[in-house]
Protein backbone atom coordinates (compact mmCIF):
# COMPACT_ATOMS: atom_id res chain seq x y z
CA UNK A 1 0.00 0.00 0.00
CA UNK A 2 3.03 2.43 0.98
CA UNK A 3 4.85 2.13 -2.46
CA UNK A 4 1.52 3.20 -4.28
CA UNK A 5 0.06 6.22 -2.19
CA UNK A 6 1.55 8.45 -5.00
CA UNK A 7 -0.55 6.90 -7.58
CA UNK A 8 -3.41 6.67 -5.30
CA UNK A 9 -4.09 9.94 -4.02
CA UNK A 10 -3.70 11.88 -7.67
CA UNK A 11 -6.50 9.38 -9.25
CA UNK A 12 -8.66 8.25 -6.36
CA UNK A 13 -12.22 9.64 -7.22
CA UNK A 14 -12.40 10.92 -3.80
CA UNK A 15 -16.03 9.12 -3.04
CA UNK A 16 -14.86 5.94 -1.32
CA UNK A 17 -17.85 4.15 -0.22
CA UNK A 18 -19.00 0.92 1.82
CA UNK A 19 -20.87 -1.24 -1.02
CA UNK A 20 -23.29 -3.94 -0.02
CA UNK A 21 -25.08 -6.24 -2.81
CA UNK A 22 -25.58 -3.50 -5.01
CA UNK A 23 -26.31 -0.63 -2.33
CA UNK A 24 -23.75 2.08 -1.98
CA UNK A 25 -23.98 3.84 1.74
CA UNK A 26 -22.77 7.19 2.30
CA UNK A 27 -19.54 8.20 2.67
CA UNK A 28 -18.28 6.77 5.98
CA UNK A 29 -16.61 9.73 8.55
CA UNK A 30 -12.86 10.65 9.06
CA UNK A 31 -12.09 8.48 12.12
CA UNK A 32 -13.23 5.35 10.32
CA UNK A 33 -11.46 6.11 7.33
CA UNK A 34 -8.11 6.35 9.29
CA UNK A 35 -8.97 3.17 11.41
CA UNK A 36 -9.87 0.99 7.76
CA UNK A 37 -6.50 3.14 5.99
CA UNK A 38 -4.26 0.52 7.93
CA UNK A 39 -5.75 -2.16 5.23
CA UNK A 40 -7.13 0.17 2.34
CA UNK A 41 -5.21 2.31 0.22
CA UNK A 42 -8.02 3.79 -0.89
CA UNK A 43 -9.80 4.94 2.57
CA UNK A 44 -6.48 7.09 3.00
CA UNK A 45 -6.75 8.57 -0.47
CA UNK A 46 -10.42 9.55 0.30
CA UNK A 47 -9.10 10.88 3.53
CA UNK A 48 -6.34 13.01 1.97
CA UNK A 49 -9.04 14.25 -1.10
CA UNK A 50 -11.53 14.91 1.85
CA UNK A 51 -8.54 17.48 4.15
CA UNK A 52 -5.51 18.41 1.03
CA UNK A 53 -7.03 21.63 0.44
CA UNK A 54 -7.61 22.64 3.40
CA UNK A 55 -4.37 21.71 4.91
CA UNK A 56 -2.07 23.49 1.96
CA UNK A 57 -4.52 26.43 2.28
CA UNK A 58 -4.05 26.71 6.34
CA UNK A 59 0.08 25.74 5.92
CA UNK A 60 0.25 28.41 2.89
CA UNK A 61 -1.01 31.27 4.87
CA UNK A 62 2.16 30.86 7.10
CA UNK A 63 4.75 30.05 4.77
CA UNK A 64 7.04 32.40 2.18
CA UNK A 65 5.61 30.48 -0.56
CA UNK A 66 2.92 28.27 -2.30
CA UNK A 67 6.08 25.16 -3.26
CA UNK A 68 7.06 25.57 -0.04
CA UNK A 69 3.47 25.14 1.43
CA UNK A 70 2.93 22.25 -0.82
CA UNK A 71 6.33 20.54 0.23
CA UNK A 72 4.82 20.06 3.99
CA UNK A 73 0.93 19.24 2.77
CA UNK A 74 2.51 16.53 1.11
CA UNK A 75 4.91 15.72 4.09
CA UNK A 76 2.19 16.28 6.94
CA UNK A 77 0.31 13.49 4.27
CA UNK A 78 3.09 11.05 4.59
CA UNK A 79 3.88 11.06 8.01
CA UNK A 80 -0.10 10.90 8.66
CA UNK A 81 0.15 7.66 6.55
CA UNK A 82 3.14 5.92 8.13
CA UNK A 83 2.11 6.60 11.23
CA UNK A 84 -1.58 5.09 11.29
CA UNK A 85 -1.30 2.94 13.61
CA UNK A 86 -0.53 5.92 16.29
CA UNK A 87 -3.69 7.36 15.68
CA UNK A 88 -5.97 6.56 19.06
CA UNK A 89 -9.08 8.60 18.44
CA UNK A 90 -12.41 8.00 18.43
CA UNK A 91 -14.85 10.41 16.43
CA UNK A 92 -14.18 12.90 13.59
CA UNK A 93 -12.50 15.77 15.15
CA UNK A 94 -10.53 13.68 16.68
CA UNK A 95 -9.23 12.63 13.29
CA UNK A 96 -8.62 16.28 11.82
CA UNK A 97 -7.00 17.31 14.99
CA UNK A 98 -4.74 14.44 14.61
CA UNK A 99 -4.37 15.45 10.90
CA UNK A 100 -3.25 19.21 11.42
CA UNK A 101 -1.21 18.64 14.46
CA UNK A 102 1.26 16.94 12.45
CA UNK A 103 1.07 19.54 9.99
CA UNK A 104 1.88 22.11 13.01
CA UNK A 105 4.76 19.86 14.38
CA UNK A 106 6.33 20.01 10.82
CA UNK A 107 5.96 23.76 10.19
CA UNK A 108 7.34 24.55 13.73
CA UNK A 109 10.41 22.18 12.74
CA UNK A 110 10.55 24.25 8.73
CA UNK A 111 10.71 27.25 11.28
CA UNK A 112 13.63 26.41 12.99
CA UNK A 113 15.94 24.31 10.60
CA UNK A 114 14.90 27.12 7.81
CA UNK A 115 14.00 23.81 5.34
CA UNK A 116 11.43 21.32 4.96
CA UNK A 117 11.52 18.14 6.88
CA UNK A 118 11.14 15.55 2.97
CA UNK A 119 12.68 12.55 4.02
CA UNK A 120 9.14 10.41 4.72
CA UNK A 121 7.52 12.12 1.36
CA UNK A 122 10.72 10.88 -0.70
CA UNK A 123 10.42 7.26 0.76
CA UNK A 124 6.69 6.93 -0.34
CA UNK A 125 6.89 9.23 -3.85
CA UNK A 126 3.61 11.26 -2.73
CA UNK A 127 3.02 14.12 -4.96
CA UNK A 128 0.14 16.78 -4.71
CA UNK A 129 -1.93 17.15 -7.33
CA UNK A 130 -2.02 20.67 -7.50
CA UNK A 131 -0.36 23.50 -10.06
CA UNK A 132 1.91 25.61 -7.88
CA UNK A 133 1.84 28.06 -10.43
CA UNK A 134 -1.74 28.27 -10.33
CA UNK A 135 -1.83 28.51 -6.66
CA UNK A 136 0.48 31.26 -6.55
CA UNK A 137 -1.75 33.27 -9.45
CA UNK A 138 -4.43 32.43 -6.97
CA UNK A 139 -3.05 33.50 -3.80
CA UNK A 140 -1.30 36.79 -5.32
CA UNK A 141 -4.68 37.94 -6.67
CA UNK A 142 -6.48 37.32 -2.57
CA UNK A 143 -3.32 39.26 -1.04
CA UNK A 144 -4.38 42.34 -3.45
CA UNK A 145 -7.53 42.40 -2.31
CA UNK A 146 -7.27 41.38 1.03
CA UNK A 147 -4.64 44.44 1.42
CA UNK A 148 -7.26 47.11 0.40
CA UNK A 149 -6.44 49.70 2.82
CA UNK A 150 -9.41 50.53 4.89
CA UNK A 151 -9.99 47.18 4.85
CA UNK A 152 -6.75 46.18 6.63
CA UNK A 153 -7.06 49.10 9.08
CA UNK A 154 -10.67 47.44 10.15
CA UNK A 155 -9.25 43.95 10.62
CA UNK A 156 -6.33 45.11 12.56
CA UNK A 157 -8.25 46.85 15.01
CA UNK A 158 -10.56 43.46 15.58
CA UNK A 159 -9.60 41.74 19.36
CA UNK A 160 -6.79 39.11 18.00
CA UNK A 161 -9.19 36.22 18.62
CA UNK A 162 -11.77 37.80 16.16
CA UNK A 163 -8.55 38.16 13.61
CA UNK A 164 -7.46 34.49 13.76
CA UNK A 165 -10.97 33.45 13.67
CA UNK A 166 -11.81 35.45 10.65
CA UNK A 167 -8.68 34.34 8.97
CA UNK A 168 -9.12 30.94 9.47
CA UNK A 169 -12.79 31.23 8.10
CA UNK A 170 -12.51 33.35 5.64
CA UNK A 171 -8.98 33.81 4.38
CA UNK A 172 -8.35 29.85 4.60
CA UNK A 173 -11.64 28.77 4.38
CA UNK A 174 -11.64 26.36 6.53
CA UNK A 175 -14.48 24.69 8.28
CA UNK A 176 -15.60 26.00 11.63
CA UNK A 177 -15.16 22.82 13.36
CA UNK A 178 -11.32 22.82 11.47
CA UNK A 179 -10.92 26.47 12.82
CA UNK A 180 -12.00 25.51 16.34
CA UNK A 181 -9.23 23.08 16.41
CA UNK A 182 -6.74 24.91 15.30
CA UNK A 183 -7.77 28.27 17.72
CA UNK A 184 -7.86 25.62 20.58
CA UNK A 185 -11.45 26.51 21.53
CA UNK A 186 -15.05 25.09 20.55
CA UNK A 187 -17.01 25.26 16.99
CA UNK A 188 -19.97 27.29 18.66
CA UNK A 189 -16.93 29.99 20.14
CA UNK A 190 -15.56 29.92 16.38
CA UNK A 191 -18.72 30.86 14.98
CA UNK A 192 -19.48 33.49 17.60
CA UNK A 193 -15.99 35.23 16.50
CA UNK A 194 -16.48 35.25 13.16
CA UNK A 195 -19.79 36.50 13.29
CA UNK A 196 -18.51 39.48 16.21
CA UNK A 197 -15.68 40.01 13.72
CA UNK A 198 -17.97 40.71 10.37
CA UNK A 199 -20.60 42.48 11.95
CA UNK A 200 -17.90 44.60 13.51
CA UNK A 201 -16.05 44.83 10.40
CA UNK A 202 -19.35 45.79 8.31
CA UNK A 203 -20.15 48.79 10.31
CA UNK A 204 -16.67 50.52 10.62
CA UNK A 205 -16.46 50.20 6.87
CA UNK A 206 -19.64 51.86 6.14
CA UNK A 207 -18.91 54.45 8.85
CA UNK A 208 -20.65 53.49 11.58
CA UNK A 209 -19.27 54.11 15.03
CA UNK A 210 -19.73 51.21 17.88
Amino acid sequence: MRSELGLLVSRTSCSWHYINMGEVKPPIGDCELLRAAREDAEAFGEFYCRHVVSVERWIRRQTPDAATAADLTAETFAQALVGLARFRGTNDEAARAWLFGIARNLLRRYRRRGCVESATVRKLGLVLDHDVDELDRAERGIDAAAHAEELAFAVQSLPDAQQQALKLRVVDELEYDQAAILMGTSEQNARARVSRALKTLSQRLQGVSR
